[in-house]
């Protein structure tokens, strides 16, 4: 864990998104915390990391999601020298 990123609003905002229960809940709070563009551009670094764990080449990753060839290298640098938290999302997300 970045021990930078470490303190009381982030551990509240860390408490706070482990407290929704639904995807409904979770759209509303995030729409209310975030700009559009910042939750997509969440979800295309999510989905990014998903492809780069199956494999995927990033011509395929380039097509699909629309993102960036740097966008795409720093995701795999997170996936491969990270905390692990995608691992750690992908492995509960296949139960």
């Amino acid at each position: 864990m970045n021990n930078a990123l470490k303190g009381d609003n982030v551990d509240f905002l860390m408490r706070a998104i482990l407290s929704l229960e639904t995807i409904d809940e979770c759209y509303s709070f995030f729409e209310d915390l975030c700009t559009v563009t910042e939750i997509k551009t969440m979800a295309q670094r999510i989905a990014v990391a998903k492809m780069l764990s199956e494999k995927r080449v990033y011509g395929d990753i380039v097509k699909e999601t629309g993102a960036s060839t740097a966008t795409i290298s720093r995701v795999n640098r997170s996936l491969n020298y990270g905390c692990e938290g995608y691992d750690v999302v992908f492995k509960r997300l296949e139960k």
